[in-house]
């Protein structure tokens, strides 16, 4: 497996804040959507949104998703994204709902009560099953293509320790 990949997709994973969910429905319809997310240090994905939402609705209905974390202002060429195959679940357990509220960051704002029952706002988790590292095809410093490389989940546990220095990229330097 490619370190550089590896430690770039981490940093990447690590300092995004939003990210595209793509969910579909029992029928297969598809919906995509851009959600603010945290994750925990198993790479498990969370965020909040309205029950009533398409994309809640669709992950009650098929809890396949696919999530993609990227720099939208990157230059075209220069873009650098994590793809997650997940299975997402919105969180009913008073329990599971304070620990993503932790992770999410908002453990100060109303009970977990307020995001269970009737509540319109819920908790989701995302776990993933498969994880891939976008990258560049250059030759004679034209880019030609992008594509996918699989790493592993563990590249994302954030309960690694960093690598010692940033590993050099696949052409030798550094990116």
């Amino acid at each position: 497996m490619n370190a550089y990949l590896e430690h770039r997709a981490r940093e990447v994973f690590t300092s995004i804040r939003y990210a595209t969910i793509a969910t579909s429905n029992g029928q297969g319809d598809p919906w995509n959507t851009p959600v603010q997310a945290a994750h925990d240090r198993e790479a498990n994905i969370y965020w909040l949104s309205d029950k009533r939402s398409q994309h809640s609705r669709n992950v009650r209905q098929n809890p396949n998703v696919f999530i993609v974390f990227y720099d939208s202002t990157a230059l075209p060429g220069e873009g650098e994204g994590v793809y997650l195959k997940a299975t997402a679940v919105e969180l009913a357990e008073l329990d599971e709902i304070r620990q993503a509220r932790h992770i999410i960051g908002e453990a100060d704002v109303p009970s977990a009560e307020k995001f269970a029952g009737d509540s319109i706002l819920r908790l989701y988790k995302a776990v993933p099953t498969d994880a891939w590292m976008n990258t560049a095809e250059v030759r004679d410093g034209v880019f030609i293509r992008d594509y996918l490389v699989e790493i592993p989940l563990a590249a994302l546990h954030t309960r690694q320790q960093e690598d010692p220095g940033e590993p050099t990229s696949p052409s030798g330097g550094t990116k």
